[in-house]
């Protein structure tokens, strides 16, 4: 392009190649049906940025160069729904299904009902923002009346319109989800780089959306589909029209919704999809059923929590069978021992499945499990799988009883189960597992935030005997760092000056860091809160501690020992040493909070965690823990033999966990 090219041609050439573009990313994006080359497309970006840089005053946020413009993220504010994203209610069986209709026709009895049906993406809730015609605030479900203001990372996602053929303000909602292509790519990369794998394609939708970054969002691959959409805060007749609205307007909805003119049709599509769902390049877990017409909508009205013209028909929880090659032992940071089943690797809901736990000795014997064993596997709530049970049929008789160790299988010291835990534990405090799980936490987002001192960096500082304590990691120099593999002089640099800012931390980041067994990161604010300074806090006696809000007997005897032995006092001195800060301040840092307004029940013997154990954690998180279940109650954790609480979560279509499912839960969030 000619740079004396006058500036009334280049409006109009720009304006050109704007809408050039975009129709080429609609047809690429959204209607799957490329109409030119990844090359010829490439070079209308590069002519338009070319313009865009000659003539800066010309250059508009709708413009498709400015996707991923943004500066990276300080936080993200809280933002009110105009009208509230509610859940779906969720049954799970046909008679469930013609309960909820039965409902309905008790409410307009003698009108006939029509349903639209869609499938459930397993993606992320969003309400997208426009003023004018112009895209300008994307907000998260959040708790359904505030969410989180996620603008500048929505907006790379390519299939999303940045601009309308409206001057009306409109609302559309829909779900963010990370194709299974693109979730196994990131998986890969996170592998190479060290970092733990994300559990499901769901969770790594919900990190991803969450980056401070949105340039690290834009290679993500996230993509959406709409199924909603208000205009000038109105919506259409009826939930078929929503959809064609949302297809006039370039928004990308799923291929795959119909209009069914009876719960028999619903009941096809639902027997359709579940036989061919794994033949979508993105999750689902059920499908969507709306009454179709807005008014019905309007007379059946909303729950606090639901609105009772919609619900979810779940489907079953993925199963396969595969062999147990081996049973390992997994050294945890406080020492636990945990037996990991290695599978024969299996395809599971598009994803490749060759680990699961098996949680803790108790279960093996229970379950009778051996190595050679064909076994049942399933991922309940598409989560990472769980083994069901042995297919003792299928037993050759070359299968072998796992004998759990009496040692340590790392340092050989010995494992000790304390009484009335399920978890043996490894005595040694200087164990290289522990010692690398100890890394690995204090390192992380929610303890020190040290960026780039991950899985595969600490593996080599252990295996080099450049680290042997925590402390260690702030002597590190350059030319300790710049040896390892993948780290180049600017990594390195990367890494030190990741460090070095963690030194800065607020006090009650550095108490959750050590590891303090039952302190998490509530316990830990309010240690800091009320002590003010490291040296009280260490000093304090069992009886001051319970004076504290959220220090019970176990945390205070916890804390007390903690700071008893020799090794932690020689730590602490050494973070002192390397100008760690030691005394609170008002107003500092805090962790997030991603359980607020959300409560938990227990019932049953959990046997991974104790009660203790499982309270402390969920309201390290901000979560509640309650006795009794309601339908508003957001999930049941269920141990060994639950009683009522359980089948009372169930008849209220609450959402249950089990021990692993909780644990995978509190894992995606961090």
């Amino acid at each position: 392009m000619n740079k004396s090219l006058p500036k009334q041609k280049a409006i109009q050439r720009i304006e050109g190649l704007r809408q050039n573009i975009e129709y080429h990313e609609k047809k690429y994006y959204v209607d799957n049906d490329p109409q030119i080359s990844d090359y010829e497309f490439d070079l209308l970006v590069k002519e338009l940025e070319k313009l865009e840089r000659e003539f800066p005053d010309l250059v508009t946020p709708e413009s498709p160069t400015q996707r991923v413009g943004e500066q990276p993220i300080e936080g993200f504010s809280s933002v009110e729904h105009t009208v509230p994203m509610l859940s779906l209610d969720n049954c799970y069986n046909e008679q469930e299904l013609r309960d909820f209709e039965g409902r309905i026709k008790k409410i307009i009895p003698s009108e006939k009902i029509e349903y639209v049906a869609e499938l459930k993406i397993d993606g992320l809730g969003i309400a997208i923002n426009y003023r004018n015609g112009k895209f300008s605030q994307a907000i998260t479900r959040g708790d359904g009346i505030r969410g989180d203001d996620v603008t500048p990372n929505v907006k790379t996602i390519k299939s999303l319109p940045l601009a309308l053929d409206t001057t009306q303000d409109v609302e559309a909602r829909g779900e963010i989800y990370l194709p299974f292509s693109s979730f196994q790519r990131i998986n890969q990369e996170r592998e190479k780089e060290g970092e733990s794998s994300f559990a499901n394609p769901r969770n790594a939708a919900a990190g991803s959306i969450r980056l401070l970054d949105p340039k690290e969002v834009s290679q993500r691959g996230l993509d959406m589909f709409l199924y909603s959409i208000f205009c000038d805060r109105e919506e259409k007749a009826s939930q078929s029209e929503n959809l064609d609205f949302l297809k006039r307007f370039r928004f990308k909805t799923n291929p795959h919704s119909k209009l069914c003119h009876s719960l028999e049709d619903v009941l096809a599509f639902y027997q359709k999809w579940k036989e061919q769902r794994d033949s979508l390049d993105y999750d689902v877990d059920g499908i969507v059923i709306k009454v179709n017409s807005t008014r019905h909508q309007t007379l059946l009205g909303s729950t606090a929590k639901f609105p009772k013209w919609a619900i979810s028909l779940k489907f079953p929880a993925r199963q396969a069978t595969t062999k147990i090659n081996d049973i390992l032992i997994q050294v945890g940071r406080t020492g636990a021992l945990t037996p990991v089943a290695i599978l024969e690797p299996v395809k599971l809901s598009g994803i490749t499945i060759s680990r699961s736990t098996l949680h803790n000795e108790d279960e093996i014997k229970k379950k009778d499990i051996r190595i050679g064993d064909t076994v049942l596997i399933e991922r309940s709530g598409d989560v990472i799988p769980r083994v069901v049970s042995v297919i003792k049929e299928k037993r050759s008789g070359k299968e072998r009883p796992f004998s759990f160790p009496t040692q340590c299988p790392v340092c050989h010291a010995t494992a000790f189960h304390p009484e009335g835990e399920a978890v043996s534990r490894c005595t040694n405090p200087s164990c290289p597992a522990k010692l690398r799980e100890a890394l690995l936490h204090y390192a992380s987002r929610r303890a020190m935030n040290i960026e780039g001192l991950g899985d595969a960096i600490v593996h080599q500082l252990l295996e080099n005997k450049l680290v042997r304590n925590i402390p260690d990691i702030y002597d590190l120099k350059m030319e300790d760092l710049i040896d390892l593999e993948r780290m180049g002089p600017r990594s390195a640099q990367n890494l030190q000056d990741e460090i070095e800012k963690s030194k800065k931390r607020a006090v009650a980041r550095l108490i959750f860091a050590l590891g303090i067994r039952f302190v998490g990161e509530r316990t830990a604010q309010a240690l800091a809160a009320h002590f003010n300074n490291f040296d009280a806090l260490a000093q304090a006696g069992h009886e001051e501690l319970l004076q504290i809000k959220d220090v019970g007997p176990k945390v205070a005897e916890s804390v007390v020992f903690f700071f008893d032995q020799p090794e932690n006092v020689e730590l602490i001195r050494r973070l002192k040493q390397a100008g760690l800060h030691f005394v609170h301040k008002k107003g500092s840092e805090e962790g997030e909070k991603f359980l607020t307004g959300q409560t938990f029940v227990l019932t049953g013997k959990l046997s991974h965690f104790t009660r203790e154990e499982a309270t402390a954690i969920i309201q390290d998180l901000g979560g509640q823990v309650v006795s009794s279940v309601s339908s508003k109650t957001s999930y049941v954790i269920v141990g060994e033999a639950p009683g009522s609480k359980f089948q009372k979560a169930k008849s209220l279509g609450v959402s249950i966990l089990d021990e692993f499912q909780f644990q995978e839960l509190i894992d995606s969030l961090e």
